[in-house]
């Protein structure tokens, strides 16, 4: 590995108060390069010398307030910003893939930011704010006929979430009143969006 300016500089300002493999570990380089290039820049330990590679009290660190880059061909190994290696790599799945999750839903990888799971959007949900926009705050879609394999848009319902904990706790009696109690609310949707294209369209 090549010495550059600033390597020189790290080690002659570290080799009268640290041990060469510790040196080593700091540059990258192995003890015998570091001695070598000492002998070459003519840099001596002193006759006390005996921290075992740790800092002296007071000492500045070589490298504050300097940016130092490393030479040589130790560039070409450094992991390069967004590199996956290792399980990373193993692990990743493409945008595009798609998954059940644990609740039953299909999913599609739709980027790779952060958070992680902000990567996967429910495929229910794509298809419905690609006719309809962005789904509303504080609604949530659901399966007309329970089946979540079934993604169509006219198997799909936007409602709002205090409608769907009331949806939740009756079906806990059973499919006869769950089907009784759904149709209900589904008659009453209709008399209210009637009522209000009535009251639109009221002579003045």
């Amino acid at each position: 590995m090549k010495w550059t300016t600033e390597a020189d500089a790290a080690l002659t300002r570290l080799y009268p108060t640290m041990t060469n493999p510790a040196i080593g570990k700091l540059l990258g380089r192995s003890e015998p390069a570091i001695l070598g290039r000492a002998n070459k820049l003519g840099l001596r330990k002193p006759i006390d010398f005996s921290n075992e590679g740790c800092f002296k009290k007071g000492l500045v660190p070589w490298n504050k307030g300097v940016a130092f880059f490393a030479g040589g061909a130790s560039v070409a190994t450094q992991f390069q910003p967004g590199e996956r290696q290792g399980a990373a790599l193993r692990l990743y799945q493409p945008i595009g893939t798609e998954r059940i999750s644990k609740e039953g839903y299909l999913q599609r990888k739709i980027n790779d930011d952060m958070p992680l799971q902000r990567r996967w959007r429910g495929v229910h949900i794509l298809l419905w704010e690609a006719v309809n926009g962005p789904m509303p705050k504080g609604h949530a879609l659901i399966f007309k006929d329970g089946d979540k394999k079934n993604i169509t848009l006219e198997n799909i319902e936007l409602i709002t979430r205090a409608d769907l904990m009331r949806r939740n706790s009756y079906h806990q009696y059973g499919k006869e009143i769950a089907s009784v109690v759904q149709l209900r609310g589904a008659i009453t949707r209709q008399i209210n969006k009637q009522g209000k294209h009535n009251e639109q369209h009221q002579p003045a």
